[in-house]
């Protein structure tokens, strides 16, 4: 079975956008571990356009009701969100190298390029007890210098998937990610996924048991217009179990 972390960030996005505490972000995590979610993670950018710093303080305070449950806080690991994670430790802290600019993520650490400035970060981070994750495009080669500095998972970067998802050319993307995944499983890192993926395309990406995790955010929100936000989170517990 592969565990699913809910994203709240365009649950942040949508209070922040008339400047009230609706809808309440608390209340929706509470709701979602309640029906079942292994985690919740947020990804608080530099502007708090969507998730927050005191969403994290927050979010960590409902997690201690929910001791088999998680936090996931991910971002680009600049001085001000290395504090916040720091002082709230959340269960795992995934680095993902975003500009501060950037609308979304688009891509995976360079780890030859990027080693000297993440592994210092990884050793505080570790130093905390918090599980590091490295955001990562799906290259089986690149696995190995992944662990060698620190990580103890990679995320998949899944939008090449997501986006070839109904072309002539899924089967071969899909392996390149298979590949990818038991080359981090061969060198003894754990593996999360996330990045567009909905309800069509999960199951496929998690058959084989390969993926521990995946964070479902964007999808996640745009289908709940449709079916609601219950039977959305219970349709993909379903799709995973």
């Amino acid at each position: 079975m592969t565990h699913l972390s809910v994203n709240l960030n365009k649950i942040g996005l949508l209070r922040n956008s008339r400047g009230r505490d609706y809808p309440n972000m608390v209340s929706i995590a509470r709701k979602t571990l309640d029906l079942g979610a292994f985690g919740i993670t947020i990804h608080p950018r530099p502007d708090q356009r969507h998730a927050t710093y005191k969403d994290a303080h927050d979010l960590k305070n409902l997690l201690k009701a929910y001791p088999d449950k998680e936090l996931n806080i991910e971002g680009f690991p600049d001085k001000a969100f290395l504090d916040v994670v720091l002082e709230t430790v959340p269960h795992q802290c995934t680095l993902v190298p975003d500009d501060p600019n950037q609308l979304t993520s688009d891509h995976g650490w360079n780890v030859a390029r990027d080693q000297d400035a993440l592994r210092p970060v990884i050793g505080q981070l570790k130093a905390k007890g918090i599980r590091v994750v490295l955001f990562m495009d799906p290259i089986a080669e690149n696995m190995k210098l992944a662990k060698e500095i620190g990580a103890d998972r990679v995320e998949l970067y899944t939008e090449e998937y997501a986006s070839g998802y109904h072309s002539d050319a899924k089967d071969e993307i899909l392996q390149s990610y298979q590949e990818a995944a038991q080359a981090a499983l061969d060198v003894g890192l754990g593996v999360n996924a996330g990045h567009d993926l909905d309800l069509t395309n999960i199951a496929e990406l998690c058959d084989g048991g390969r993926i521990t995790e995946v964070s479902i955010g964007h999808a996640l929100t745009v289908e709940s217009l449709d079916f609601g936000w219950d039977n959305v989170v219970k349709m993909y517990l379903e799709k995973l179990n």
